[in-house]
């Protein structure tokens, strides 16, 4: 069986994000940057309104950012602000639903009569 190195490197870039989503926490801090927009939340904002904040924000944050699911940029002089990256997570949510009932008999009926 031949290996596509690309969906494999897809396989590996998607594995990393589920990971990176298997903390309620990090789930939890990821649902309040969605809410707040592109424009994303100052740091102690974000820990305000996901209740997790010093370190353990900052561990959390590491992780999504490592992930490519979150972006941090400095607005100030040292102001850190934390942004959603949508591209990256709506090609998640596609992944999960690209194949959706490729293999439901419904489906297949419909492309044997189609």
């Amino acid at each position: 069986m031949e290996t596509n190195p690309s969906h494999e490197l897809a396989l590996h870039i998607v594995a990393s994000q589920f990971a990176a989503l298997g903390s309620e926490q990090r789930l939890g801090v990821l649902r309040v940057l969605v809410r707040a927009g592109q424009d994303g939340l100052s740091i102690g904002a974000l820990g305000e309104r996901s209740g997790v904040t010093g370190s353990t924000l900052t561990h959390h944050l590491k992780i999504l950012v490592q992930a490519g699911l979150v972006t941090q940029t400095r607005r100030g002089r040292s102001m850190i602000c934390a942004a959603i990256a949508y591209e990256e997570v709506l090609a998640l949510s596609r992944y999960l639903l690209n194949d959706c009932c490729a293999d439901c008999a419904s489906s297949a009926e419909s492309h044997d009569h189609g």
